[in-house]
């Protein structure tokens, strides 16, 4: 799926390998986060493919640059894969998988885990701002400024999910809490 993210992100006009870690760490880490390494593997695998074009642009003082573009093969497979029935019908949650079997653990662990997992998700909770402007940026340098909605949709998609998750955790908390005090009231 990293491919055919990068392969949309260059379809909204050449770029290089540094922009395009710059759109991931921006906005794209929050829902797909990726390595450097893992953008430069890709793009040498979407050239191979022939769905990308690389131009060296020679550069003075500094290390010449690829500008990667789309190729019309790439426009037709990014489009092969948008309108595929491929989504996942159930998703896979470390984290509900856990929550499952955490009755064998104590309420004070899981209290912890549960206040853990609220931490990380405020981790970004003063960014929500930050990353819809990041959205409408990039958007804005998209061949199409109408596809900043749905970067929009996406980042909005993010912020909802991560209070999500921090009001969930909170309730689970609540929950254990709830359910010491009555474990006492019946002692």
């Amino acid at each position: 799926m990293l491919k055919h993210g990068i392969l949309g992100l260059v379809s909204y006009g050449d770029t290089t390998g540094y922009e395009l870690m710059r759109v991931f760490r921006d906005s794209l880490r929050y829902f797909w986060p990726v390595q450097t390494s893992q953008i430069y593997r890709e793009l040498r695998t979407l050239e191979g493919e022939g769905w990308v074009r690389v131009t060296r642009v020679e550069q003075s003082g500094r290390p010449d640059k690829n500008v990667f573009s789309i190729t019309p093969a790439g426009r037709e497979e990014l489009m092969r894969w948008l309108r595929a029935d491929n989504l996942p019908k159930y998703e896979r949650s470390p984290l509900l998988l856990k929550t499952f079997f955490r009755g064998e653990c104590g309420v004070e662990e899981n209290r912890a885990f549960f206040k853990a997992i609220e931490a990380q998700a405020s981790e970004f909770t003063g960014e929500s701002d930050a990353v819809m402007r990041s959205a409408a940026d990039y958007g804005a340098q998209a061949d199409d400024p109408a596809k900043a909605l749905y970067w929009r949709m996406t980042a909005e998609y993010g912020v909802m999910y991560e209070r999500m998750v921090r009001d969930w955790c909170a309730r689970c908390v609540e929950m254990l809490e709830n359910a010491e005090r009555e474990g006492e009231r019946s002692e």
